[in-house]
């Protein structure tokens, strides 16, 4: 069965129920089991023309999304052995650690959207059609 399991997480309260389902999954396997949230940065979400320096503002949600993963980390039942924060394309990001890591299955939560942005995808819907291991998406 599995051997590495790689929970992809957005930190939300969605998060909490889909890591239930991870966890038990890889209690089940014996698999280990990593946890990665990905943070596309705000030179991204903010693009513009205007020189602006987004570094203060960039360590400042970093600093809090490790602490909130951190957090979330701890509260889940289970030995992990990968706490990873990492910046970039949410959907690629996942794909590339998994790979880097050895992970077998990702688990993902999917809201199971429909008309547009099934359309023009979602972060799952990018790790399901990109990755090179089993992808299991969890409805939220």
């Amino acid at each position: 069965m599995y051997k590495h399991i790689l929970l992809a997480v957005d930190l939300t309260q969605d998060s909490k129920n889909i890591a239930i389902k991870a966890v038990a999954l890889a209690k089940l396997t014996g698999a280990e089991f990593s946890v990665i949230h990905v943070q596309e940065p705000i030179r991204y979400a903010y693009a513009s023309e205007a020189p602006i320096d987004y570094s203060q503002i960039q360590t400042q949600i970093d600093g809090y999304a490790q602490k909130s993963l951190d957090e979330f980390v701890e509260s889940l039942e289970i030995e992990v052995k990968h706490s990873l924060l990492e910046s970039g394309k949410t959907s690629s990001t996942i794909r590339a650690m998994a790979d880097n890591y050895a992970c077998d299955l990702i688990v993902v939560g999917s809201h199971g959207r429909h008309g547009f942005s099934l359309i023009f995808g979602s972060h799952s819907s990018g790790v399901i059609h990109g990755a090179t291991c089993d992808v299991m998406a969890i409805r939220v």
